[in-house]
């Protein structure tokens, strides 16, 4: 058994409502969209089966009538400084969203650098 071969990375959370908008396309998907542009390692949408904000309004899929705007989690994953350099590329989007940066390891099996690259 080989042991894991990991580095160290960085995890940036955005949370953000599901119907939250940036000229008419859905936040989370701006972020994704601009994570790939931005050539980063990997991002992923994750939606809130419950939650609140900052309205202090519970938004659950148990009720109808509050179920159209649950919580969704974009995360991005890449090395630290590609991570911090992506930031000012989504500050019109996430103004007043919660914002986390975490200290991270990324396990590959591809060998040494996030991508794979030999060296």
């Amino acid at each position: 058994m080989t042991t894991p071969v990991t580095e160290p990375g960085m995890r940036l959370t955005v949370l953000v409502g599901e119907s939250d908008s940036w000229h008419h396309r859905p936040v989370y998907t701006e972020i994704v969209h601009r994570a790939h542009a931005a050539g980063l390692a990997g991002a992923s949408v994750f939606r809130g089966i419950e939650g609140f904000g900052a309205s202090s309004v519970i938004h659950t899929q148990r009720l109808l009538s509050l179920s159209e705007d649950l919580p969704v989690a974009v995360i991005v994953v890449d090395a630290e400084e590609a991570v911090r350099a992506f930031l000012p590329r989504i500050a019109e989007l996430t103004d007043g969203c919660p914002v986390t940066l975490d200290a991270c390891e990324i396990v590959t099996s591809r060998g040494p650098g996030i991508r794979g690259e030999q060296g």
